[in-house]
């Protein structure tokens, strides 16, 4: 079976928000890098530091989750409530990446403005 046009569409939405965060977070570390090199022992830097860290160790768990609910899916003839399961944990999955984006996001702002 293929997967509903509806479930398909959450999906890309995830990844690309995903995606999106995994830059934010990976650039972050990057200006994270270059400010410890010259303040190692700041705390907060190293707080910046853990905090991207864990948005990209989130991102990478968040594409296996994806993975693990589109699996069900893949069969000839699913039942519907399996596909109306998967649709509502894509979606509270992707209410959880948008608030991780945000957070990225705002991370990394507040280290360009350092």
């Amino acid at each position: 079976m293929a997967i509903p046009p509806e479930i398909a569409v959450l999906i890309d939405q995830l990844n690309q928000e995903l995606n999106w965060t995994e830059r934010e977070a990976t650039e972050g570390l990057n200006l994270t890098r270059s400010l410890l090199s010259r303040f190692p022992n700041n705390v907060v830097l190293i707080q910046f530091f853990a905090s991207l860290g864990n948005i990209l160790i989130f991102v990478e768990s968040y594409r296996r989750r994806i993975q693990l609910t589109v699996e069900p899916l893949l069969p000839v003839n699913v039942p519907t409530e399996i596909i109306q399961d998967a649709g509502e944990e894509l979606a509270t999955m992707l209410g959880v990446v948008l608030e991780v984006k945000i957070n990225a996001s705002r991370l990394k702002t507040d280290l360009e403005n350092l």
